[in-house]
């Protein structure tokens, strides 16, 4: 009898040896989601009436926004303290926080995201000889505050103070030089309404040193975003017209997508029209428990 041309090997779970181990990158886990608020017992928002005020302000600027209509600000900076508590406690924390901060660190505008989307608190300190005070809270209402738009602007790099590079590149820079002139080729072109030109340095042969020549020759900026939805993502402008920095973050702090958007503002930092219209439905709600008690 001949031998078998085709050697017989076992199949099955178990009998293959793996000669590597699969490494994946572990995606984000937790996700933010919305948590109506605890409201006070009804003896305790008796004489609130300063808050109900408020609450009706912005309420009114939900539903006009909500319609691609302005948005507009709420002071709550001569708010009785157990009215602005009670805001506090309505208002609570979102998913998307801010820092816009003067090279100087003088005046610094922390601002953070209520647990209704679209709504958001500025609270402005400023330091004199170490000293910080608080000088203004505001809630404002709009798809994302017109500070962080205002800032992107004021930030751009004056004509002729754009750097440029000359000479030989440094140790391991191989590919930025290509993708810094892709980018400002796109920022002179971007128009308003155009869709955002992604660029994803995560799938790209880059190394540390291309990112860092690739930061150093689009800048940095003063506004600074977090943004908590689903894992973490951080968005910070350039100093390029339209031009941001958007990370993205697992629960392990890891990065999972690095890219720099050409965009008027990054859609991962705004509220969509049909998140104002789900905050003002869930604001309407709050208002009218307390309008019943």
């Amino acid at each position: 009898m001949k031998e078998f041309p085709i050697p017989l090997v076992a199949l099955g779970p178990g009998t293959q040896v793996e000669d590597e181990k699969l490494d994946y990158v572990h995606m984000p886990k937790d996700m933010d989601i919305y948590r109506p608020p605890v409201l006070p017992e009804p003896e305790d928002l008796v004489g609130r009436d300063a808050a109900r005020a408020v609450l009706g302000q912005v309420l009114a600027l939900l539903d006009r926004t909500a319609e691609r209509g302005p948005g507009g600000q709420v002071s709550l900076t001569t708010l009785p303290a157990q009215d602005l508590r009670l805001i506090n406690q309505i208002m609570g924390e979102g998913e998307v926080s801010a820092l816009v901060r003067e090279e100087d660190g003088a005046l610094e505008v922390h601002i953070q995201e209520a647990v209704l989307a679209g709504v958001w608190r500025l609270f402005t300190f400023r330091t004199v000889e170490g000293v910080r005070t608080l000088i203004d809270d505001v809630l404002e209402v709009g798809p994302v505050p017109a500070l962080l738009r205002a800032m992107a602007v004021d930030d751009v790099w004056p004509q002729g103070e754009m750097p440029h590079w000359v000479g030989p590149l440094p140790p391991n820079v191989q590919n930025a030089p290509l993708l810094v002139e892709e980018i400002r080729d796109q920022v002179a072109g971007w128009k308003p309404g155009q869709v955002p030109h992604v660029v994803n340095l995560t799938l790209l042969p880059v190394t540390p040193e291309d990112i860092g020549f690739l930061d150093h020759h689009l800048g940095t900026g003063r506004v600074l975003m977090l943004s908590r939805g689903y894992g973490n993502c951080r968005i910070s402008n350039t100093r390029l017209s339209n031009c941001w920095r958007v990370v993205y973050y697992n629960s392990m702090d890891k990065v999972i997508l690095n890219t720099v958007e050409v965009v008027d503002m990054p859609e991962v930092a705004m509220a969509a029209p049909e998140d104002l219209r789900d905050s003002h439905g869930r604001l309407l709600d709050v208002v009218t428990y307390l309008e019943g008690v």
